[in-house]
């Protein structure tokens, strides 16, 4: 599988308009299809709007994220059929449970995955404090999150012990707000938070994750706030001591270089924090290539 193919997913779960919906249209028009080499699809017409959250899956505009979870499944699911790699290019971390579900449908098996991001998403419909459904992705790919949302996704659409959570930084959060952490799953993930990579170097544990990985195809997913709020305001969920660009470089170099990567996904770059458009040309340019 070479041919790179873009599709942007215009929306924000937040509820309303604006925000990391904005992000496809400013990557595209920053060089990022041709930085990749990649064909480009343009944009899914999905949105999420609505301020209320829904009493059976707790999810704000939850109707909104199953639909938009059914088409970004089904483009997935396409462009791996047709012998594409794809790389969406989002909007917010509710893309993910659609990307990986239509990684699962067109593989007929579920895939590993590698989560960079400075949050474990480990949240469901009542433990999230917003009701977003960006905080909710890892749930949902286990099986785990609002029942609606997972049947969308078809079910469970990872393979949970070749499923990496990569860079995060909320542990402290998390457990004040009563989500469920990923020691207390059946079948834990592989955890690889920002203290532990630093403590046993960037490159090394990216190669053993790489490694950990490429048994089977595995998906790429980018959370922007894997990085550090100093170096990359534009986003909405700051926290400090996230990885630097070299320190993403190097996490990055094995696992795209991987064979066994099928598809990746981007998300949560917000370019109404990002006036002169200084964090979206630096992106471009660490994923270039």
């Amino acid at each position: 599988m070479e041919a790179t193919v873009t599709i942007g997913v215009p929306f924000d779960s937040v509820g309303r308009g604006g925000g990391t919906e904005f992000a496809p249209g400013t990557l595209r028009e920053l060089g990022l299809p041709e930085a990749l080499d990649a064909r480009d699809e343009g944009d899914l017409a999905v949105r999420i709007r609505g301020a209320e959250r829904d009493p059976a899956t707790g999810l704000l505009a939850s109707a909104d994220v199953l639909a938009s979870t059914a088409a970004i499944r089904a483009a997935v699911a396409d462009a791996l059929a047709r012998g594409e790699r794809p790389f969406l290019i989002g909007g917010c971390c509710a893309e993910l449970p659609g990307a990986l579900a239509g990684a699962r449908d067109a593989l007929g098996a579920a895939p590993g995955l590698a989560h960079l991001d400075g949050h474990l998403d480990l949240y469901d419909g009542e433990t999230s404090t917003t009701g977003e459904a960006a905080d909710m992705p890892i749930s949902v790919a286990l099986g785990l999150g609002p029942a609606a949302w997972v049947a969308a996704a078809g079910g469970p659409s990872v393979a949970p012990e070749r499923t990496a959570l990569v860079g995060f930084r909320d542990r402290a959060e998390s457990v004040a707000d009563g989500m469920r952490q990923p020691e207390d799953l059946p079948r834990p993930p592989l955890l690889y938070g920002a203290e532990e990579l630093r403590r046993r170097g960037i490159a090394a544990a990216a190669t053993e994750l790489a490694e950990r990985l490429g048994g089977g195809p595995f998906w790429l997913h980018l959370d922007v706030d894997v990085l550090d709020e100093a170096l990359f305001p534009a986003t909405d969920y700051l926290q400090p001591e996230g990885l630097d660009w070299e320190e993403l470089a190097a996490l990055l170099a094995p696992l795209t270089g991987s064979k066994a990567l099928i598809g990746a996904s981007l998300a949560c770059y917000n370019p109404d924090k990002d006036p002169d458009l200084a964090c979206g040309r630096r992106l471009v340019e660490a994923l270039a290539g």
